[in-house]
């Protein structure tokens, strides 16, 4: 007997729509003829070039002194100070709700998206979902799909995508094997500002990695 269909012609689907479906990632995978794995990655990391106790700081300051109990007040304070660092020190814009419409079940708004600074060379590409409710599980398959559709509008021709969702204490990655079409959910989870260098290393490798990289999923 054939599996019913979780997505339906004519009835379109968002990014932030995936995450409250209530159906396992690997189907909804499934329907993109991807395949789910889950481990611990290999992940590229640069060492960090300055001090991060500023940093440090400023996070657990921000964390003290805001109730966390919205997305905004964790935007702000948590996830967009960690993003604005790494894309100074890497050289690289940052787009914020930056829209992607391939088709009607991959289409929506990336939270956030560092790219290249120069539009011809689009090979360093990372999606940043912020986690809504704090649910990691589920705001991992709002990236997964995310990284499904940024591998079919983006330019570069890297052989693997990367992605990261948040709720700003709890940082989890994902890739995309553009080739085997195989979504990796790492089983390591950063959590900042504890493992606050761990975390800047992995971004900065990411973000300023050259060329093709030899991490496969």
């Amino acid at each position: 007997m054939n599996r019913p269909r979780i997505l339906q012609p004519g009835k379109p689907k968002t990014f932030s729509q995936y995450f409250d479906l209530p159906y396992p990632l690997a189907d909804i995978l499934l329907e993109f003829d991807c395949t789910l794995s889950r481990r611990s990655l290999d992940l590229p990391t640069q060492p960090y070039p300055s001090a991060i106790d500023p940093l440090r700081r400023q996070l657990q300051r921000n964390r003290d002194r805001i109730e966390l109990i919205n997305e905004t007040a964790r935007r702000e304070a948590l996830i967009a100070p960690i993003l604005f660092e790494i894309a100074d020190r890497a050289d690289r814009y940052i787009y914020i709700e930056y829209a992607i419409d391939i088709n009607e079940h991959l289409r929506g708004i990336l939270d956030y998206y560092i790219a290249s600074p120069d539009p011809n060379d689009p090979r360093y590409n990372l999606a940043i979902v912020e986690a809504k409710q704090s649910d990691l599980v589920r705001g991992f398959t709002q990236l997964a799909v995310e990284l499904i559709a940024l591998d079919r509008w983006t330019r570069s021709q890297n052989p693997v995508l990367y992605g990261i969702v948040t709720t700003g204490e709890d940082w989890q990655f994902g890739t995309f094997d553009r080739h085997d079409r195989i979504i990796t959910q790492d089983t390591t989870r950063y959590r900042s500002p504890e493992n606050l260098e761990p975390l800047l290393e992995t971004l900065l490798g990411i973000v300023q990695r050259q060329g093709y990289t030899n991490f496969q999923n």
